[in-house]
């Protein structure tokens, strides 16, 4: 077993020492050799991606959401994009060269990808499946997305993790 402390900050005047398992994303993440930050916000009453921005105190344009969407050939899809924005499912279909695509519903979630709503992260998948990132990323040098557990955020360099993983950079 793997644990990891990490150092919070959830007010500037009061800092805390948290123990945190790694989760697959991590580990994935560490494999890769990719450096990462974890942020942890278990103690907050934060649920959606905009309030775990507020909570982070980070910019709602840098913390991204992870979407599965399957599409009319049944094919499975990952969308990467910011908390701020709503998927568009025509744009997706069309660059991905599907009839339509659809979200899948909650339950299917666990069973696969391996991860819970609210901790889906783009890295560690149960399966390998194609991953499309909005280019907004690229507007910055790190950017959030879930660690893989609910209350847990990983601040990266997607470009880097793009070209590790494969994931395509598109313009929703």
């Amino acid at each position: 077993m793997i644990t990891l402390f990490i150092l919070i900050t959830l007010r500037s005047d009061i800092i805390s020492l948290v123990r945190v398992m790694k989760t697959n994303a991590m580990r994935i993440l560490d494999s890769k050799k990719i450096k990462y930050q974890v942020h942890d916000y278990t103690n907050t009453n934060a649920i959606s991606g905009l309030e775990v921005a507020h909570v982070l105190n980070e910019n709602p344009k840098q913390v991204f959401k992870t979407l599965v969407v399957q599409g009319k050939s049944k094919n499975y899809y990952v969308c990467v994009i910011p908390v701020t924005k709503q998927l568009d499912l025509k744009i997706v279909a069309k660059f991905l060269n599907e009839k339509s695509v659809d979200m899948i519903k909650e339950k299917e979630l666990l069973p696969l990808t391996g991860y819970v709503h609210g901790g889906c992260s783009p890295f560690g998948m149960k399966k390998s499946f194609l991953t499309i990132v909005d280019e907004t990323a690229n507007d910055f040098d790190t950017v959030m997305v879930s660690g893989g557990k609910v209350g847990l955020q990983i601040e990266l360099n997607m470009k880097e993790a793009c070209q590790s993983f494969g994931f395509q950079i598109v313009k929703f």
